[in-house]
């Protein structure tokens, strides 16, 4: 059972788009940080490869031992500064994906919390509403409830049958004692006694 109706109300649609609004916002952002990360990536993998093809190139076509040593370490220096390169890039893509984050947020912050608080006051309202209709149909119960025992007779005992005598008629209004059935105790004595004898 819920406690509120199924309906969709215009709070609750207003906070939901103002949250796909935001959340679209910030995949797109999370989507291009991750692409320029993957561009940086690329660029690092394919500088690297052409790199060692390079070294590679000089390494077979050298004819001394000195010269394999030396075209080695001539292209360490290149590959070293084509890392730093790839380090500073990197860490840009970071920052800028940081300024982009934080300026998404900063464009969707106020709406979503403005229709936040709507919705919570539409809530605040609606469960107001729905507890005081509870309230009311409590107090209904139980106004009815005591109703029956309210009247102006007094009744006492256990009653099971109208009737306080022989004849089936009502003496007062006011029943004393365990009354089960239509005859007097003294009528049930005098039939006991007849039994008996």
């Amino acid at each position: 059972m819920f406690l509120f109706s199924q309906s969709v109300t215009p709070a609750v649609r207003s906070h939901l788009d103002a949250q796909v609004a935001f959340l679209n916002d910030m995949s797109k952002s999370w989507s291009r940080s991750i692409q320029n990360v993957i561009d940086a990536n690329i660029q690092l993998s394919q500088t690297l490869l052409e790199e060692s093809n390079i070294a590679g190139q000089q390494l077979l076509t050298t004819n001394h031992p000195t010269d394999v040593i030396s075209a080695a370490a001539s292209r360490a220096q290149p590959a070293a500064d084509k890392l730093r390169a790839y380090q500073q890039h990197l860490s840009r893509v970071v920052a800028d994906s940081q300024v982009d984050l934080a300026r998404v947020a900063e464009q969707h912050v106020q709406e979503t919390s403005r229709t936040a608080r709507t919705l919570a006051d539409e809530v605040a309202r609606v469960a107001s509403e729905e507890t005081q209709n509870n309230l009311r149909t409590q107090h209904d119960t139980i106004r009815n409830f005591r109703d029956p025992f309210q009247s102006g007779s007094v009744h006492r005992g256990n009653l099971q049958s109208g009737a306080n005598g022989a004849d089936g008629a009502a003496h007062d209004d006011t029943f004393r004692g365990s009354a089960q059935g239509g005859l007097n105790v003294g009528q049930q004595q005098g039939k006991s006694a007849a039994k008996a004898g």
